[in-house]
């Protein structure tokens, strides 16, 4: 983060972190109760509706009772970092500097741990404010193998999270993630192919490339986040990591033979070790 007492300069520790020298100096203001009611349907009706757009999240809300119009849905939405999910041409610019990389999951087969890791960012309701959630998983055991709860979206979280699952599970052949901007922005992307990973992104709003981690996010604001009213951020972070554990070592998975995640990437190793 940010160290105003450091020697290098506040515009260069901008620049190496890709957050724009304005963010550095802005004081956000407190975000209304009435925003933060609508930011807390608007991710429920997201999870359950993908596609719903900015004008459709408006009508569903005014005759939820909500006063709002279409451009504030879609400044909540840009705050929470959610978009409608459909193919749309060319409707948005790449962040100035950051490269985007090809959709490598085509018609992959993958069955082997450590084939494919992905990534992902969800909006986290608290009972006062919210905070973002970020995850790694094993595409093929369904295992989260690590993640960070943050108040912001700065690259830096998702390479805190992707440092820990190197240094805990080893080296995968490609990372998928969408096109977010911590993502793709430098600092992450130099992480990933340090490790000499093959980077790969979702289409700019491409149906789901990335349904792998949209289900570990049903689960877990349907099974957790959902029935709670997170009180700080320490509480959520605390809370969520015991859910993350159970997932990870107790609630039976269906893609994985009704067994744990964990079991079924730890079941799995021995076969990734002797292809080696």
């Amino acid at each position: 983060m940010i160290d105003r007492n450091h020697t290098l300069p506040i515009k260069r520790q901008a620049e190496l972190l890709s957050i724009g020298r304005s963010t550095v100096y802005y004081r956000p203001r407190p975000v209304s109760d009435g925003d933060l009611q609508a930011m807390r349907r608007i991710d429920a009706i997201h999870l359950a509706h993908p596609t719903a757009g900015a004008r459709m999240l408006r009508d569903i809300l005014r005759r939820e009772g909500f006063a709002i119009g279409r451009r504030h849905v879609a400044t909540l939405m840009r705050r929470m970092g959610i978009e409608a999910i459909y193919r749309k041409p060319r409707t948005s610019d790449k962040h100035p500097g950051h490269k985007v990389f090809p959709y490598l999951l085509r018609n992959v087969v993958i069955e082997r741990v450590n084939q494919v890791w992905a990534l992902d960012t969800t909006y986290v309701p608290m009972a006062r404010g919210f905070v973002y959630l970020t995850a790694v998983i094993d595409v093929a055991s369904r295992c989260v193998l690590a993640h960070r709860v943050a108040t912001t979206l700065e690259a830096c979280h998702a390479v805190e999270a992707l440092e820990q699952a190197f240094v805990r599970y080893g080296t995968p052949e490609i990372v998928n993630t969408d096109q977010g901007s911590q993502f793709t922005a430098e600092v992450f992307v130099d992480s990933v192919l340090d490790r000499r990973s093959e980077m790969s992104m979702d289409g700019r709003g491409a149906w789901r490339d990335n349904v792998f981690v949209e289900r570990l996010w049903r689960t877990i604001k349907y099974e957790e986040i959902y029935l709670k009213a997170y009180d700080s951020v320490a509480e959520a972070r605390l809370s969520i990591g015991r859910f993350i554990d159970w997932y990870n070592q107790g609630r039976p998975h269906s893609a994985v033979d009704s067994k744990p995640p964990m079991a079924a990437y730890q079941a799995l190793l021995p076969a990734l070790k002797l292809a080696a």
